[in-house]
């Protein structure tokens, strides 16, 4: 679902789309639909320069950080089922609300923009795509400038507002896209229900681990709002709210947007400490080391506390710590051993039945439900 794109230090820049995806009707899962995604927020960002400008070249230089983070690359994940969402609920690509609805789609990628920077900062991640994190770019540049005070703190402050910003341009992209009175009727109240969940999920996630909850269930509630209402479930509902579909499609779409949005995050979990690092982009084992209360790990304290002490004693007791290769293959052995990984394989493969089941006897168009199973396959079953 990418497109090759450039973005160094100066204004990003993308990867023309070839004759045969510059197509009018942008097909979700094609360069075309991501150039069309990256075309929308970058119209967007330019009518905001006009608002920023009177403010000075310090807040511009914190828009023109926003506009980096948010054009350099994504799968562009959230407008895609947003848009798929309302095709499937009878939206007409070629009509002349198209470009509204796309418009409103890409809106999501602003939220997105908002969450990975705030994440960054909950994680004290160093690197995001390869580029320095919001909050060190502005350390950085605060310690290069020998600024008085302390540069962390500076760089985490100033990314908190920018991603606070994020989340205000979302709104504004939304209310000037041009979708119809009663369109935006019925998406307002979808949209603020996914942005309360985000954030909720976010609060869980920190919650969780500072109280030491080590359930299933815990870190399942948190996979459910963190993750899979604002990356499948909401945006789905989003678009068919656009299209005015009725109860039981959303219920549908809701259906498989939690089950499907679930099942990503559990293979994103086990990516987390199997995947190849050639391949995911990220360290070997990285979620063991940052201590991720997670499904997989979860599910294995609790099959260790019934059967194996030993086992669950050399988790707990690893997890979070600077892990070196050897450790990381000693865990990974006991994670197989105690049948977590299989638990997790066989919990990845019920939701994504249960979430197809849900779309194929829905009243969503035949090709949205190609679509969809194409979008909920390459999601669940992806080794990157």
């Amino acid at each position: 679902m990418e497109v090759p794109l450039s973005a160094g230090p100066g204004t990003p820049t993308r990867t023309p789309a070839t004759p045969a995806d510059a197509q009018r009707t942008p097909i979700p899962g094609t360069p075309g639909f991501v150039a069309a995604v990256q075309d929308r927020l970058t119209e967007f960002f330019a009518t905001r320069r006009p608002i920023v400008e009177p403010l000075g070249p310090v807040f511009v230089d914190a828009a023109d950080a926003l506009e980096r983070f948010v054009l350099r690359g994504g799968k562009r994940t959230r407008p895609a089922f947003a848009w798929t969402g309302w095709l499937g609920a009878g939206g007409d690509p070629d009509s002349a609300e198209a470009g509204a609805v796309l418009a409103a789609c890409s809106a999501l990628e602003l939220v997105q923009a908002c969450a990975l920077i705030h994440d960054d900062i909950i994680d004290s991640s160093r690197t995001r795509r390869g580029f320095a994190t919001v909050h060190v770019d502005f350390e950085r540049r605060h310690s290069e400038r020998d600024w008085s005070g302390d540069a962390a703190h500076f760089g985490t402050s100033v990314a908190i507002l920018i991603g606070d910003l994020a989340l205000a341009w979302a709104d504004d992209l939304v209310h000037t896209a041009g979708l119809a009175p009663a369109a935006l009727a019925r998406f307002a109240p979808v949209w603020a229900q996914m942005r309360t969940e985000v954030l909720g999920g976010q609060l869980l996630d920190i919650n969780g681990e500072a109280v030491g909850d080590e359930s299933v269930e815990a870190a399942l509630r948190i996979n459910r709002y963190k993750t899979a209402a604002y990356t499948v479930e909401r945006p789905l509902h989003l678009g068919a709210a656009i299209a005015a579909a009725d109860r039981d499609l959303i219920a549908a779409y809701r259906t498989f947007g939690t089950d499907i949005g679930i099942a990503f995050q559990l293979r994103d979990d086990l990516l987390g400490v199997f995947g190849d690092p050639e391949v995911t982009g990220k360290p070997s084992g990285d979620d063991l080391r940052e201590g991720k209360r997670t499904v997989l790990l979860a599910e294995a304290l609790r099959r260790a506390d019934a059967t194996d002490p030993s086992a669950a004693h050399l988790l707990r007791t690893n997890i979070g710590t600077d892990l070196g290769a050897e450790d990381v293959t000693r865990l990974r052995a006991v994670l197989t051993e105690l049948g977590a990984v299989d638990e997790v394989e066989r919990r990845i493969a019920d939701l994504t039945d249960r979430g197809l089941a849900a779309i194929d006897s829905s009243s969503a168009t035949p090709a949205a439900k190609e679509q969809l199973r194409g979008m909920a396959l390459a999601a669940t079953r992806r080794i990157a």
